[in-house]
């Protein structure tokens, strides 16, 4: 039986040196990057604490037993073994999705996304100098769905590439395997290659079920890949270090054109402590979803008792809340008059999409005091 795992206290929190941390004023309640606000997991530790121990500091290089241990975790959670010589690690998700980007498109492809989404995947689109193809979600009671119609459309008018985000942040849903086994099939009928995304994935609740892309069907394999980390689900975010999973000898061949220094500006301590995560901390995740299982039925709570004018959909995974205040009368840009009259730091929802600028995120991967302080932040700013 997994213990459960607590936040440290907002003391504690405060001496930390990341960008949460250190982005506001003292003042101010800081919620809106995807950090946790919990300690790490034992085994992580161990495995930094030996690294520095032994003053091996040096670069990374091979790492084969981080493939081993995400392979027997994703056969544990999911059911799905993957085939760990078309592994790869990068420096993070972010630079994998990017390089591999390089090597598919030319600049002025058209790449696809579907927001409201993380606000990152549309900068990674310009980097690349790529166009943009947004195709929004279908939303109904902030329940959101993949528009299967609206990117045949634009699958027919030449998209390359399709970043899919799954587990989809901000909203909090999980797309079933009927919708992705739709979307492979369209990515194959079309020459589409899909980057799943999978990062937020080790943190679904039951009884919501997860499928990694490559897992849906056959189609999946030949047009997917699939770069992720265990930097959300185990707070490892500095320590920078991501990997990409193909399972088509094809596929595999296109993206061994990436450069050597893809994964060379990996952190050896980010893979050590990747390992652990996977291998040795699957108790300490498990007394983690607890927590956070508590946390987000702990803001539905609040906001019926206080503030039902706020809409939200407990999430099916994660510590993100996507919440429409659209009808509380604060203006277009809610997160901003929160923090001047609150002084609690969400993030807009104008940055996952133009037309989401009444909604915001809030990160409840923290203590029951703190997300209640929040709540009481947001009453004070009305």
């Amino acid at each position: 039986m997994a213990d459960v795992v607590r936040a440290l206290s907002l003391s504690e929190l405060r001496k930390r040196k990341s960008v949460k941390w250190r982005q506001f004023p003292d003042d101010v309640l800081p919620l809106p990057v995807a950090e946790m606000d919990f300690p790490s997991a034992p085994a992580i530790k161990a495995a930094l604490l030996d690294l520095v121990e032994r003053s091996d500091t040096g670069y990374l290089g091979p790492f084969p037993e981080l493939f081993d241990a995400f392979a027997n975790f994703s056969n544990l959670r999911w059911g799905w073994q993957p085939d760990v010589k078309q592994m790869r690690i990068a420096t993070d998700v972010g630079v994998g999705i990017v390089e591999l980007m390089r090597v598919l498109i030319k600049p002025g492809d058209k790449v696809m996304l579907n927001s409201p989404v993380y606000e990152n995947i549309w900068r990674w689109i310009l980097e690349v100098n790529a166009t943009t193809v947004d195709t929004p979600l279908t939303e109904v009671d902030l329940t959101y769905k993949l528009d299967l119609a609206a990117i045949e459309k634009e699958y027919q008018s030449g998209v390359k590439v399709h970043i899919l985000c799954h587990p989809h942040n901000p909203v909090g849903v999980i797309f079933d395997k009927q919708q992705l086994s739709s979307l492979a099939q369209l990515a194959k009928r079309y020459q589409v290659v899909i980057l799943s995304d999978e990062i937020h994935a080790p943190l679904t609740y039951d009884p919501k079920t997860f499928t990694p892309f490559l897992a849906v069907s056959p189609e999946a394999k030949e047009v997917g890949i699939i770069i992720t980390s265990a930097s959300k689900s185990f707070n490892l975010a500095g320590l920078k270090c991501g990997f990409i999973v193909t399972e088509s000898p094809k596929m595999w061949e296109r993206i061994t054109a990436m450069p050597p220094a893809v994964t060379w500006r990996a952190s050896l301590f980010g893979a050590a402590a990747s390992t652990a995560a996977y291998g040795l901390s699957s108790n300490w995740l498990d007394g983690l979803l607890k927590t956070l299982d508590e946390n987000r039925k702990l803001v539905d709570h609040l906001i019926q008792s206080r503030l039902p004018a706020i809409k939200y959909r407990i999430p099916d995974f994660g510590y993100l809340a996507w919440l429409d205040m659209s009808n509380l009368g604060i203006g277009d840009d809610p997160a901003a008059k929160i923090l001047e009259k609150g002084r609690l730091a969400l993030n807009g929802g104008v940055l996952y999409g133009p037309k989401h600028k009444n909604f915001v995120r809030l990160n409840f991967g923290t203590s029951s005091e703190v997300i209640t302080e929040a709540f009481n932040r947001i009453a004070k700013s009305l």
